[in-house]
């Protein structure tokens, strides 16, 4: 337990400071958009590339991907479909919503979690690899698309083209690149990676706690509906759909059972908060349902642990 409590302390750590500057204003108002631009931009595709670079990408075809694939795209549209009939959101907002409802923190909480709870970390990878290779793309297309063109919807050309351009992406093609070529890199051309890629997650939990200072009460006011939703799905649906899809379509049982539904319960990644923030499509939905369903997925991973271990 002691890995798991340790992982949420961290985060919850970083974000106090993030507040903490926030509250001072030593970096002024525009500090969290720069943060999260800097995130984005730079650093989160040094990580991702260095992160498929040592993957082995064929964990990626695993049964466990049924489930914990399966899932997240349930999640999706399950948000889709009840936000945009109740209310009539844009694509950019649904967008978020769907990346709230099913994008789980799977680099910071997923591998202390998958270590205390299952006793190997490379759980993880089946999870991770999906998201960083089609919901990250297919999101950001939508979130680029939306902002390209106020005037107009975007067309089909500009929706599969805008990924191509986005930093995320390339890093994670060249990671793979890489990965597939087997080759080793010399440290003398890695360090610098490494040392720009440990700025993505601090830059990101500091940029997300300065938006907390002075921020309303999470779920208030006319997001309420969309927020709860969002952790509805994230915290008890995606869960519940990995299990059911895992022992009952994959065939899974015991630890690898046990795996895709832990996995499926961590809470949304900082990462839906950068992409919203960075193209301000649903910035507020993506900070309160991140800070809401990693506070719920306390109970909720116990629960699970408790249940199938």
């Amino acid at each position: 337990m002691s890995g798991v409590l340790g992982g949420f302390a961290a985060l919850a750590a970083v974000i106090a400071v993030g507040w903490g500057v926030g509250r001072s204003g030593i970096l002024g108002a525009d500090a969290p958009g720069m943060l999260s631009r800097l995130s984005f931009f730079v650093a989160t595709p040094a990580l991702l590339f260095l992160t498929l670079g040592r993957s082995d990408t064929a964990t990626v075809a695993s049964l466990a991907l049924i489930a914990t694939a399966g899932s997240a795209v349930v999640a999706a549209l399950l948000y889709i479909g009840l936000a945009r009939w109740r209310w009539r959101l844009p694509a950019g907002q649904l967008t978020t919503g769907a990346l709230s409802s099913s994008y789980v923190n799977a680099g910071n909480l997923g591998i202390p979690v998958a270590v205390y709870i299952v006793g190997n970390a490379s759980y993880v990878a089946p999870v991770l690899l999906f998201q960083v290779l089609v919901m990250a793309p297919v999101g950001l297309a939508v979130l680029a698309g939306s902002r390209a063109d106020r005037q107009q919807s975007p067309t089909w050309r500009q929706l599969v083209l805008a990924p191509l351009r986005t930093p995320v992406v390339i890093g994670c093609a060249l990671g793979l690149l890489l990965a597939a070529s087997g080759l080793d890199l010399p440290p003398v051309l890695l360090e610098p990676v490494e040392l720009i890629a440990a700025l993505a997650v601090p830059a990101a939990l500091l940029a997300y706690g300065m938006t907390l200072h002075g921020a309303p009460r999470p779920a208030a006011g006319a997001l309420a509906g969309q927020v709860w939703l969002a952790v509805a799905l994230k915290n008890l649906v995606m869960p519940a759909v990995a299990y059911a899809l895992g022992r009952w379509v994959a065939g899974l049982d015991g630890i690898a059972l046990l795996a895709v539904t832990v996995t499926s319960a961590l809470p949304t990644a900082q990462n839906v908060f950068v992409y919203a923030a960075t193209y301000d499509r649903g910035t507020l939905l993506a900070r309160d349902a991140i800070l809401l369903s990693t506070v719920l997925s306390v109970p909720v991973l116990v629960g699970i642990a408790v249940l199938l271990a």
